[in-house]
C-alpha cells in the first residue's frame, strides 16, 4: 500500500467492546483492523484497553506482560505490517513491575516497528453518582511525558481518554507543532452522555486539530458501561465521522492543511499569554500563599 506524499490521507477508528479474554478480544479488534485498511485507511486507531477491559487490579496484573514479551503488542506488529498501514493502538496494560502496569499507547509503523511510546499520563481516579468507582492509579503508574511523533503527513500528538480532560495538554501538543491528535478512549457512559462531544469538539477548537477517537462501547463482560460514539473531528469543530455504541469501524478523508488554515483564521496559539492570578486588592504574592 503506497502512502500519501502530502497531507491528505484516510484515517480509520476502530470501535470495540472488550472483554475478560485477551485471545477473544485480540481476534475481534484484528478483524475490524483489517475491515479499516480494506477501505484504503492508512492510519487505523484502537481504544484504550484494546487487549482486556477489567476491574478488579489483580486481573490487570495477572493479563499484563513486559513490553518484551507482550504478545498483543507482537501480534499487532505483525499486523501492521502485514497490512502496511499505521498502527496506533490506543493502549495496552504493559507490566512494569509486581505491582504496577503502563497504561500504554503504540504507533506502530507499516513494516512493524514501534515509531511511538505514550503512558496516559492523568489516571482516572473519581467517584460518581450511583456509586460508580474508579481508581486507576491503584495498580497502573503515570506517564511523564507528552509525546509527538512525524508521519509522512503530519505531526501526531498522543493521549488517552481522561488526559482529554485536561486542555493544558492539547494546546502544548499543537504548540509543538501537532496537526492531529490521537484521543483513544474507554469513557463511561455516565460521562460519556453529560461530556463527550463537547470535550472532543473543544479540543479540536481550542488547539486547531484534527481529533481522532476511537472508543469502547457497550456493556462489558465486567459490567461496565462505555459510551462509544467513536469521532473524528475536525480543526474547526466539525464531526467528520461518529460512531455508534456497537463494534465497528469509522472513517475520513483528511487533509492536514485544514489545520494550517483553521489556526490562521483564528491564531488563539500565538495570542496566549503569561500572567498571574490576583485577588482583588491583595498583591499576587499573597494570592499564590492564599492558593497553596
Amino acid at each position: 500500500m503506497s502512502l500519501a506524499p502530502d497531507k491528505r490521507f484516510r484515517a480509520a477508528l476502530v470501535q470495540l467492546r472488550s472483554g475478560h479474554a485477551v485471545d477473544a478480544n485480540l481476534q475481534s479488534a484484528e478483524a475490524l483492523i483489517r475491515r479499516a485498511a480494506q477501505t484504503g485507511a492508512v492510519y487505523v486507531q484502537t481504544p484504550e484497553n484494546t487487549a482486556i477491559m477489567e476491574l478488579k487490579p489483580e486481573r490487570v496484573l495477572e493479563a499484563a506482560q513486559t513490553e518484551e514479551n507482550s504478545v498483543p503488542l507482537a501480534r499487532f506488529r505483525a499486523l501492521a505490517a502485514e497490512l502496511g498501514i499505521f498502527l496506533h493502538i490506543g493502549s495496552l496494560a504493559i507490566k512494569l513491575d509486581q505491582t504496577r502496569v503502563a497504561n500504554r499507547s503504540y504507533l506502530i509503523e507499516p513494516d512493524g516497528g514501534v515509531t511511538a511510546r505514550y503512558d496516559k499520563l492523568h489516571l482516572f481516579d473519581v467517584d460518581l453518582a450511583g456509586g460508580e468507582s474508579y481508581r486507576e492509579s491503584q495498580n497502573a503508574r503515570p506517564g511523564t511525558s507528552a509525546i509527538l511523533a512525524d508521519l509522512p503527513f503530519g505531526r501526531l500528538g498522543l493521549s488517552i481518554c481522561y488526559d482529554l480532560r485536561f486542555p493544558q495538554l492539547y494546546r502544548a501538543l499543537a504548540m509543538a507543532g501537532a496537526e492531529f491528535i490521537a484521543v483513544p478512549a474507554a469513557f463511561t457512559r455516565q460521562t460519556g452522555e453529560a461530556h463527550w462531544h463537547v470535550l472532543i469538539r473543544a479540543r479540536a477548537i481550542e488547539t486547531g486539530a484534527f481529533v481522532l477517537a476511537a472508543t469502547q462501547g457497550g456493556l462489558h463482560e465486567n459490567g461496565r458501561a462505555t459510551f462509544g460514539h467513536s469521532l473524528i473531528v475536525s480543526p474547526w469543530g466539525e464531526v467528520l465521522a461518529e460512531g455508534g455504541e456497537a463494534p465497528g469501524v469509522i472513517f475520513a478523508d483528511l487533509d492536514l492543511a485544514a489545520s494550517a488554515e483553521a489556526r490562521a483564521r483564528i491564531p488563539a496559539l500565538k495570542h496566549g499569554r503569561d500572567f498571574e492570578i490576583a485577588i482583588a486588592g491583595r498583591s499576587p504574592r499573597e494570592a499564590r500563599r492564599e492558593g497553596s
